[in-house]
């Protein structure tokens, strides 16, 4: 290592404590990289005294370097400035203003002269952003990010959840949850949580477009999903989702989302999300919450203290969250969900309606304007028929014909417990009448007739009681094809239908001759009679 002057040694190290680079200090003093990483690894291990590094008084500070010196050479686009100047002005690019120095003042430089004088003439200005400013409990903003490598359940294999961050636009206190998928309801669950666990909801949501969220994008009137839409008008909150590629509009959020990154979560693996989802709630109390703010220099938790009091007061009872469904109304009036028919007038026979489904309840809406046309509670029974009395349709549709005709087809009797049904139940019986006439695909007929017959006896007019006795006939059909065959008869050598024994030689002489005699005679039954 070559051994410096006093004053370089104390140069290298005031400009180590500054954080300066190896290659800043070569570039500032002029020493080699090589004797520079070795003062740094000297002074590492034992950090010098300054005062005693330079000990005569000229030699305290290093002697300025010489100005860089001027390029030498004048770029052949120097004549022409002012024209190159007013061409960027215009925004025209280096090629466009090469070829009208070319067409217009003859010139015979190269093209990436031009180039690198234009280069040097276009300032770009640093971009600029607006710094909005909003009061305590007027936003929020919310979006997703990747969580840190996580085990997954029944595996040995790590993977990266879904980081949902939601933060208040004042404060700046936040809120972290880590999950594997995402969906719209859970996405607006997440909402729901955010706001339960500041305790007031906010008045607008800033998100961008994705999925969960907004279905249509649209500067104006963007379209939200339905159980996003409901959860935020639920909780008083209007959503204001930001332009697309316009990530600086919810920066807040953008920000928070890379410090969790970086500073809670980086070089950390979780057993389980339960695990990463407490560590993040105790870094935010602990940690995120404490820290002093470097734009408004006040304490997060502090600002979130003169924040909480304005956020809208919660709902007493939690979002009811649902799914729609589009559905068609069958000739008997009703809408089919779940295996079981719900009353859907006054939507008319055969149009499409929105049906909402709760745990619950179902909803039936209109689909174009979702105006609420009725409402039942949830059938616990597959099968179950919502429907009142007043409202069946008695009169028969084309679709009832064709199911009496098939029902023809099979036997009378099945066509007399098809009408008998029918005129029971009505068109929303017509299932029952479709189960039954659908048994000829798998059993026999005059099974399936017979056991009508028997239904009719017993008064049960049910699909599952006539399936019941055609299986029930099946399994004896089969049953009697199993028995063992009946013992042999003995062997009769004299009967009344058997002929003797002479008629049949007669008939194989006469069919012997016949070969070797061409001409025709009479048939053994004409010469016998």
């Amino acid at each position: 290592m070559n051994v410096l002057k006093p004053h370089l040694q104390t140069t290298i190290w005031t400009l180590l404590g500054k954080g300066a680079t190896q290659r800043e200090i070569a570039r500032i003093t002029g020493i080699s990289r090589h004797t520079i990483r070795a003062y740094q690894q000297r002074f590492a291990a034992e950090p010098p005294n300054c005062s005693t590094l330079a000990t005569d008084p000229e030699e305290q500070t290093a002697p300025p370097r010489p100005p860089t010196p001027a390029p030498a050479t004048v770029s052949a686009c120097e004549p022409h400035r002012t024209f190159i100047e007013a061409q960027l002005r215009l925004q025209r690019n280096a090629m466009a203003i090469y070829q009208d120095l070319v067409d217009q003042f003859a010139f015979a430089g190269a093209y990436n002269s031009v180039k690198r004088f234009v280069a040097r003439l276009r300032h770009r200005a640093p971009e600029q952003f607006d710094r909005l400013s909003f009061q305590p409990g007027e936003e929020m903003q919310v979006d997703y990010g990747e969580g840190a490598p996580t085990l997954v359940p029944g595996t040995d294999r790590y993977r990266r959840p879904r980081l949902f961050v939601a933060t208040l636009r004042y404060s700046r206190a936040s809120f972290r949850r880590v999950v594997w998928k995402s969906s719209q309801q859970v996405w607006a669950e997440l909402h729901e949580q955010a706001w339960r666990y500041f305790g007031g909801s906010c008045r607008y949501a800033v998100l961008d477009n994705l999925k969960e969220g907004v279905i249509k994008p649209d500067l104006y009137e963007p379209q939200l999903n339905a159980v996003y839409a409901a959860t935020l008008a639920h909780y008083g909150v209007v959503a204001d989702p930001a332009r697309v590629r316009d990530p600086n509009r919810k920066g807040t959020v953008e920000h928070a989302i890379g410090h969790t990154q970086a500073t809670a979560l980086k070089g950390r693996h979780f057993a389980s999300i339960e695990e990463q989802n407490t560590f993040l709630d105790h870094w935010e109390r602990t940690w995120a919450a404490t820290r002093i703010h470097g734009t408004e220099r006040r304490q997060v938790q502090a600002m979130f203290e003169q924040e909480r009091p304005l956020l809208q007061p919660l709902p007493v009872l939690g979002m009811q969250y649902f799914k729609d469904e589009e559905r068609t109304v069958y000739d008997d009036s009703c809408v089919r969900v779940d295996h079981s028919s719900y009353a859907a007038r006054p939507a008319p026979i055969g149009s499409k309606v929105l049906v909402r489904i709760f745990a619950r309840r179902i909803e039936i809406r209109e689909l174009a304007t979702q105006v609420l046309l009725r409402s039942h509670a949830k059938a616990e029974r597959p099968g179950t028929v919502v429907l009142p009395a007043d409202e069946r349709v008695f009169n028969p549709s084309r679709e009832t014909r064709r199911i009496l005709v098939q029902a023809r087809a099979i036997g009378p009797d099945t066509s007399r417990l098809c009408e008998l049904l029918f005129a029971i139940e009505g068109r929303v019986g017509q299932r029952k009448l479709w189960g039954i006439v659908g048994l000829a695909g798998r059993y026999p007929k005059r099974l399936i007739d017979t056991a009508c017959a028997t239904a009719i006896d017993d008064g049960l007019y049910s699909y599952r009681h006539v399936k019941a006795l055609t299986e029930r006939l099946v399994a004896a059909a089969l049953a009697a094809l199993d028995m063992p065959p009946q013992a042999e008869l003995d062997l009769a050598q004299e009967h009344p239908l058997i002929r003797p024994g002479d008629d049949y030689a007669e008939l194989f002489a006469r069919g012997a001759a016949q070969a070797h005699d061409p001409t025709p005679s009479r048939s053994f039954t004409h010469d016998h009679e």
